[in-house]
């Protein structure tokens, strides 16, 4: 929120700045006051964008999860790919040692996306099966479309 304050505090000291210059009938093509525009104008004008474009980018922790999660989506992926494209949570938590029920989270949320689907077995389990990771071996005989 600091950020964004400052950035449009900035941005208005710019534009009072450049409002007074133009008012004050000096000429803005001399080398002095070129120099003063660009101190009194630009600098504050490129400090505010960057703080604006600083705090939209998002907190440095909420990027870092981000991260977090596409690196252990990439790593279930792997994993599905090594397992014929059938995942359960249990082996997800198991091989990737993810606290219990954040491997099923993760999971859940690829379903979602319809990276995965899921499946039940006769014994109640849940089982992510991922197609794509499943039918990999076949991408060598892969057609075009129009040759099918």
């Amino acid at each position: 929120m600091g950020r964004k304050i400052g950035g449009v505090v900035l941005l208005i000291v710019s534009a009072l700045m450049l409002l007074g210059f133009m008012r004050s009938g000096a000429s803005l093509f001399s080398p002095t006051a070129m120099f003063a525009v660009l101190l009194s104008v630009g600098l504050p004008a490129i400090a505010g964008f960057t703080l604006l474009r600083s705090s939209l980018k998002g907190s440095p922790r909420k990027r870092m999860e981000l991260l977090r999660q596409q690196t252990i989506e990439a790593e279930i992926l792997k994993l599905a790919m090594l397992h014929q494209g059938r995942l359960t949570a249990v082996e997800v938590e198991s091989v990737l040692a993810l606290p219990a029920g954040e491997a099923k989270a993760m999971l859940d949320a690829l379903v979602l996306r319809e990276v995965a689907d899921l499946e039940v077995t006769d014994d109640g389990v849940l089982v992510y099966t991922f197609h794509d990771a499943r039918y990999l071996g076949g991408k060598n005989d892969a057609a075009g479309l129009l040759d099918a």
